[in-house]
């Protein structure tokens, strides 16, 4: 561990100029210990990362930053209808579902291709295309940042909701996510509700009896084709959440705009589609400053090159604040923030 300032621009996918207190990589559960003893000795708070792709890091953390790297896929248990895996939190979630789906274990072809770890896919419950992780996670497991001690929290005890978990509730940077067990189906049992989903699958020529390989590739490519590569064009994916609203206020609004997205949730709430809400207020390919909002996907902000994260935060108040006015409806951003406000 040195004690210069560390830079994080590489571990973050919107590649924002970034520094930390100090920098540590772990591939283990003793690295893991042995880091959070040194933060606590240092009287640093620690932020664990990934892949850094639904972070937005401001440029200066005073924080130990935990690059999580733990490997491995272990089959804790067979059934007839069912495995359970144990899987590294450092392992990438894309390379899990093409691993899963190879060797005939169902339930995460709606996922694919979703950027990030598998310690971050329990955090925000990630989800696309219809299903969520929630109902494949059988346990997470971790170690407190106060003092290293073992975590293993049951799915109920993850309180799971729309991009939200206890990790970004009560737990909230307070821990480090070591493994994640999933249970997956040994039969194919695919959902394809989701309506982009089911046209892209109508137009590749698939009928009712889809296989979970056809609805893979079907996401694959509609990702592929409306989201930019990280890559190539710095993001996070989808930067503000679909707003939950009362079915009143979805119907109001529909009254006036016949053709917003509203999706029901249940009998009281619906979800609205953000990406229609931005682009509506007029912001999709918004370019300045050395950022914008993706000319193909109004979700996806862009770092075309500013060298921080205010530029880019100024431009979501912005965003923000115009669907608030035309709309009455709040967005809430969807990747977190760190690092000292300036």
């Amino acid at each position: 561990m040195v004690d210069a300032l560390e830079h994080l621009q590489p571990p973050n996918t919107l590649r924002l100029n970034a520094q930390a207190q100090a920098l540590r990589s772990v591939h283990s559960v003793a690295e893991i210990e042995s880091a959070l003893a040194w933060a606590r000795a240092q009287a640093l708070p620690v932020l664990p990362l990934g892949e850094g792709s639904n972070v937005v890091l401001r440029p200066q953390l005073d924080a130990l930053a935990l690059l999580v790297r733990l490997s491995g896929r272990e089959l804790l248990e067979e059934g007839r209808d069912f495995i359970t895996l144990r899987i590294g939190a450092g392992e990438n979630w894309h390379a899990l579902v093409v691993w899963t789906l190879s060797r005939g274990y169902y339930g995460l072809e709606n996922l694919a291709l979703i950027p990030g770890t598998v310690g971050a896919a329990p955090i925000q419950n990630i989800g696309a295309y219809g299903r969520e992780v929630a109902p494949f996670v059988v346990a997470v497991h971790a170690r407190r940042v106060s003092d290293g001690k073992q975590l293993t929290l049951s799915a109920a005890e993850c309180e799971f909701a729309y991009r939200d978990s206890v990790f970004k509730q009560a737990l909230a940077d307070s821990v480090v996510i070591t493994h994640v067990d999933l249970r997956l189906a040994r039969s194919p049992a695919t959902n394809t509700e989701y309506p982009a989903l089911r046209a892209a699958l109508d137009a590749r020529g698939c009928g009712d009896d889809v296989n979970p390989q056809q609805v893979f590739d079907a996401v694959v490519a509609l990702r592929r084709a409306r989201l930019p590569d990280p890559a190539l064009e710095p993001n996070v994916g989808s930067f503000f959440k679909n707003p939950i609203v009362s079915h009143d206020r979805a119907e109001a609004l529909r009254g006036r705009y016949p053709d917003l997205p509203v999706f029901p949730l249940d009998a009281q709430h619906c979800k609205l589609a953000a990406a229609w809400l931005i682009e509506r207020a007029g912001w999709k390919g918004h370019r300045a400053g050395g950022v914008g909002v993706h000319p193909g996907h109004a979700l996806v902000l862009v770092n075309y090159g500013a060298n921080a994260a205010p530029v880019l935060l100024a431009l979501a108040t912005e965003i923000q604040a115009t669907v608030a006015r035309q709309f009455a409806v709040q967005l809430e951003l969807e990747p977190r923030v760190y690092g000292v406000a300036p």
